[in-house]
C-alpha cells in the first residue's frame, strides 16, 4: 500500500472492514478482533493509527513486539488457525504504521480461545448470541442446511395422498404398510431425522397443514390502489399456505388475476395476453420459495401496484453471490434438499442458475435489491403503460373487486390511516395517536419489517419512528421477538 493510499484510507474512519488501534499489547484482545473480520466479511486492523483518525505510529521496538503478538493470535488463539497479512508503512517522521489484513473465513465459525465467536458490528465487534446467527453461520460453512433442520412433525403430518402420488410418479413405490418401514423410506431420502421426525424440508414439500407447523413459511399478497402501500387500503389481498406446490399455485393466481390484459389485435371473444408473460412469475416465485432463507421466520411477501411487482424474500444473498452475478446466471444453493425435489417436479423447473437469465430475456425491465441490513432480497418487477392505458385495453383485471384507484377512492373514501402527502406533514403526525395505528396495522401486515421500511412507508424520519415504538412497548402494544436482526414484531392485544 502506497502512503497516500493509506492516508486516505484513514481519512475514510472506521467501519465493519477498517478498524483503528494506537498499540497492541494483549494477544487474546487481538485474536478476537481477528476471528469477528474472519466472520464477517473480513478486514483490516491499522496498528498505530488513533480512533480519531490521527497517527501517532509506532517504534522499531513496538513493531518487533506486535508482529510476535499477531503470529501468535493467528495461529495459537484463534480455531481455526488464521493465515493473515501484514504491512509495515514507514510514515515521514519515522513512526511505522502496521496494516494488518485478515482475510473473510473460509473455514467458520471461528472462535477465540475461551470458545466465543464474534461478529463485526459496525467499527465495533459484538458476540454471537442466538440460535438463529449461529445456524446462518454453519450454513456459509455448508457444515448444514436449513431444509435438513428438525421438526417436531411425526411422519403422522404428512399428506398420504400427496405423498403416496410421488412416490408412484418418480419412484414407481407404493406407500409402505408400517410405520417403521415409512420412517426408513423417508430417512433413505433424506426427508426424516435419526429420531423419525420429518425435518424442514419434507414438512414443507409434503405435509397435510405445513402452516400449522411452521406458520411463518407462507406467501402474503396484497394488491394496492397506486404506487404506495396503505394500511386498510388494497384492492385485493389473500394469504397462501400449504405445500410449496400448492402455495405456487396461489400466488402465480393471484398475479394473473391482477396482471392487465392486453388485446394485441384478437378479437373480443378471446382472452388478452397477460402484460407481462407468466414465465417471469413462474421462476421468480420458484426462486422465492426455493431458495429463500429458512431461518428467518417470516412471510415471501407479493405487493402489486400500478408500476410495479415486488417479490420480496426473507434472506439476502448467500456467501459471495452478488446481484451482478445472479444476473450473469451464477448461483448458490442454500436448501440443496429442497432444490432436489423440485426438480423432481414439486415446482416448475428449468435449470439451476438459468432462471435469472430467462426472466431477464423475457422482460428485462427487472431489479434486483439485495439487503443485508435488512436481510432482504427483492425482485421489483416494472409495469409498463399506465392504468388508464389498459383499461383502454381490456376494461378491469379479473378478480380486481375495484378497477381503478379513483373507484377505489370513490369505493372507500378517504380511508383510515390513508398515506400522509409529505414527509413534512407526516412529521406533524409523528406523535399522533392515528401514526401509531398505522405502524401497528403495518407491523400486523408484515411482522419481519425494518424501522427503515417503516419511515419511508409513514413519510417519517427512523428516529421518529423508534420513538413511536418506544411508546407502543411502554403501552404494552408492541414487543420485539428474537434479535434486531432474523427476530419479529408481536403486536399485543
Amino acid at each position: 500500500m502506497e502512503i497516500k493510499k493509506l492516508l486516505k484510507t484513514i481519512a475514510s474512519g472506521e467501519d465493519s472492514t477498517r478498524q483503528f488501534k494506537v498499540t497492541v499489547k494483549n494477544s487474546s484482545s487481538l485474536a478476537s478482533e481477528m476471528a469477528a473480520f474472519a466472520n464477517s466479511e473480513g478486514g483490516t486492523l491499522f496498528i498505530g493509527v488513533a480512533d480519531d483518525g490521527s497517527i501517532p505510529g509506532l517504534t522499531s521496538k513496538d513493531v518487533g513486539r506486535i508482529n510476535q503478538l499477531i503470529s501468535n493470535a493467528a495461529s495459537q488463539l484463534v480455531r481455526s488457525p488464521l493465515t493473515v497479512l501484514t504491512e509495515n508503512m514507514a510514515l515521514e517522521n519515522g513512526q511505522i504504521v502496521i496494516v494488518l489484513t485478515v482475510p473473510k473465513g473460509i473455514d467458520k465459525p471461528y472462535f477465540d480461545k475461551n470458545g466465543v465467536i464474534w461478529l463485526k458490528c459496525g467499527a465495533d465487534k459484538r458476540r454471537v448470541n442466538s440460535k438463529e446467527e449461529l445456524r446462518r453461520l454453519f450454513q456459509i460453512s455448508d457444515q448444514f442446511h436449513a431444509d435438513e433442520l428438525p421438526t417436531k412433525a411425526a411422519i403422522d403430518a404428512l399428506d398420504k395422498l400427496r405423498f403416496r402420488d410421488f412416490l408412484r410418479s418418480i419412484y414407481d413405490l407404493e406407500y409402505p404398510e408400517s410405520a417403521d418401514e415409512m420412517i426408513q423410506l423417508l430417512q433413505n431420502m433424506n426427508l426424516a431425522t435419526k429420531n423419525g421426525f420429518l425435518n424442514l424440508a419434507a414438512v414443507l414439500l409434503f405435509a397435510e397443514h405445513p402452516e400449522w407447523i411452521k406458520p411463518q413459511f407462507v406467501v402474503k399478497a396484497i394488491c394496492y390502489p397506486g404506487n404506495d402501500i396503505h394500511a386498510s387500503n388494497y384492492l385485493d389481498t389473500e394469504d397462501f399456505n400449504g405445500p410449496l406446490s400448492k402455495i405456487f399455485d396461489g400466488a402465480m393466481a393471484f398475479v394473473m388475476r391482477n396482471l392487465r390484459k392486453i388485446q394485441n389485435g384478437r378479437g373480443v371473444n378471446q382472452p388478452g395476453r397477460p402484460e407481462i408473460p407468466s414465465l417471469v412469475f413462474e421462476e421468480l416465485l420458484v426462486n422465492a420459495l426455493m431458495h429463500r432463507d429458512y431461518l428467518v421466520n417470516a412471510p415471501v411477501r407479493l405487493f402489486i401496484f400500478d408500476n410495479r411487482i415486488e417479490i420480496i424474500s426473507p434472506g439476502h444473498l448467500p456467501n459471495n453471490l452478488t446481484v451482478t452475478k445472479i444476473r450473469a446466471g451464477n448461483s448458490n444453493i442454500r436448501n440443496p434438499v429442497l432444490v432436489s425435489y423440485v426438480a423432481k417436479g414439486q415446482l416448475p423447473y428449468r435449470g439451476l442458475g438459468s432462471g435469472i437469465r430467462r426472466v431477464l430475456e423475457e422482460w428485462p425491465e427487472i431489479d434486483f435489491a439485495d439487503d443485508h441490513d435488512g436481510c432482504l432480497f427483492t425482485a421489483t418487477v416494472h409495469r409498463k403503460g399506465s392504468p388508464k392505458d389498459a383499461e383502454q385495453h381490456t376494461g378491469s383485471p379479473k378478480g380486481s373487486p375495484i378497477s381503478s384507484p379513483k373507484d377505489a377512492k370513490q369505493h372507500t373514501g378517504s380511508p383510515k390511516g390513508s398515506p400522509i402527502s409529505s414527509p413534512k406533514d407526516a412529521e406533524q403526525h409523528t406523535g399522533s395517536p392515528k401514526t401509531a395505528e398505522r405502524l401497528l396495522e403495518l407491523i400486523r401486515l408484515d411482522s419481519s419489517i425494518t424501522t427503515e421500511h417503516l419511515g419511508e412507508l409513514l413519510g417519517i424520519s427512523k428516529r421518529a419512528v423508534l420513538k413511536q415504538i418506544e411508546k407502543l412497548k411502554e403501552q404494552k402494544k408492541l414487543r420485539r421477538v428474537g434479535p434486531a436482526r432474523g427476530g419479529h414484531w408481536q403486536v399485543l392485544k
